[in-house]
């Protein structure tokens, strides 16, 4: 397992503070992103922590997925790599 974390069902109003003070409790943050539509500049409701060690990353996994951050709760699991895109980053 990685040091890095997917967090799903995040509320449109959270940004990357309300992310790192919501998962801070299970280790030490080295990033924390929410990732924001790049034509609206609005969240899409998922982000990426990533922690100092893996067991703070299970430990976060473990604790707080389902957990309630903002009125909706919120899916933790691991981080998978991005795939490999054949059409050269074009749509």
């Amino acid at each position: 397992m990685g040091n890095r974390i997917f967090v799903g069902g995040l509320p449109w109003a959270a940004g990357e503070s309300e992310l790192r003070t919501h998962f801070e409790s299970c280790g030490e943050i080295t990033d924390a992103v929410v990732v924001m539509d790049r034509d609206s500049g609005r969240s899409k409701g998922f982000g990426f922590v990533t922690f100092e060690t893996d067991e703070a990353a299970a430990s976060a996994i473990e604790s707080l997925d389902g957990s309630d951050m903002g009125g909706r709760s919120v899916r933790v699991s691991e981080a998978k790599p991005r795939p490999e895109r054949n059409d050269g980053g074009r749509f």
